[in-house]
């Protein structure tokens, strides 16, 4: 009766030890820990979203145009995307911490800033 405890006893700690193995983690849904929050801004109804966007240093940032009409982004001496029709995305890496403004150089009164940590 003494193994025959034991062998049961060792059957409960391996389904324990096992299924603590295959519990995903109650905070966070299965997959999560690899996913990081996306940098991207949208340019819809003549605007920039979010009009601030904060990054770290070396994370590529997506414009992404919404709207009907095409859009350039630009900051001076940084970088230029080409004309964006309606869906066409355009990244840019920033590589040094700083403010940096940027704006539509077809509508020069769309503006927005990206802060990089």
């Amino acid at each position: 009766m003494n193994r025959k405890m034991s062998f049961v006893g060792l059957v409960i700690a391996i389904s324990l030890s096992a299924a603590s193995v295959f519990i995903p983690h109650p905070m966070r849904a299965e997959g999560d820990e690899t996913k990081a929050p996306a940098m991207e801004v949208q340019v819809d109804n003549f605007t920039f979203s979010p009009q601030t966007l904060t990054v770290p240093v070396n994370k590529a940032v997506t414009w992404t145009n919404k709207d009907d009409i095409p859009h350039v982004i630009a900051s001076n001496g940084l970088f230029m995307s080409k004309a964006l029709d309606t869906d066409q995305k355009f990244s840019y890496t920033f590589t040094k911490a700083g403010t940096y403004q940027y704006y539509c150089t077809l509508h020069p009164k769309m503006v927005g800033k990206i802060v990089v940590q």
